[in-house]
């Protein structure tokens, strides 16, 4: 992640949920909806989610979110969430060959942002909508994700490790996957690719 110092943020977040190890895609999902809130609350813009681990802001990125796991077969320890956040970079402070694709909040903006006060907004709607999703499941945070997504009904190209899938994305499953009708009407599920559009 690129950002020289003072510039963005740079955080991790430990969860130890009550789930198991297939469901824990899900909390990708959730981390983007708070951070998209939480930007929303901050900075006044409404960012979009670029499924599964990226929020972008007029179709530049400028959030990425990783999530590791530490899990037997049947219970998870630990999910690691990392988050990088391009928060007060200028165009200049981007290398050229990211510069077209890469943007920050006070590029967006037109103005610096709190750092601080975008982790405590972050870290608050986390708190919030981890809290919910304990106690009502996936569902809620779901149709949240829902109304920020970027890619639901466009065409979009896949690419995965065993190979590369273009079609409509027709949205998400209750476990967070990705759904991607192809030319012929066949519904693909995609767990883990590089989306483009």
């Amino acid at each position: 992640w690129f950002a020289p110092k003072g510039t963005g943020v740079w955080m991790s977040l430990i969860l130890r949920p009550p789930i198991p190890p297939q469901k824990t895609p899900q909390l990708t999902l959730l981390t983007a909806v708070a951070i998209a809130q939480a930007i929303q609350e901050v900075t006044g813009l409404v960012p979009d989610i670029k499924w599964p681990n990226d929020i972008l802001m007029n179709g530049k990125k400028c959030v990425g979110i990783l999530t590791e796991l530490q899990a037997d077969p049947d219970r998870v320890h630990s999910v690691i969430i990392g988050i990088g956040m391009n928060v007060n970079q200028t165009p200049e402070q981007f290398p050229t060959d990211i510069r077209e694709i890469a943007t920050s909040l006070a590029i967006e903006k037109g103005e610096k942002i709190k750092r601080a006060e975008l982790i405590q907004k972050v870290l608050t709607k986390m708190e919030t909508l981890y809290r919910q999703y304990l106690q009502h499941g996936f569902l809620p945070i779901k149709l949240l994700w829902e109304g920020y997504a970027i890619s639901i009904g466009k065409e979009i190209t896949a690419r995965m490790l065993n190979g590369t899938i273009r079609g409509i994305a027709r949205g998400i499953t209750e476990e967070g996957v990705l759904m991607l009708e192809d030319a012929d009407g066949v519904v693909h599920y995609i767990h883990s690719a590089d989306i483009s559009f």
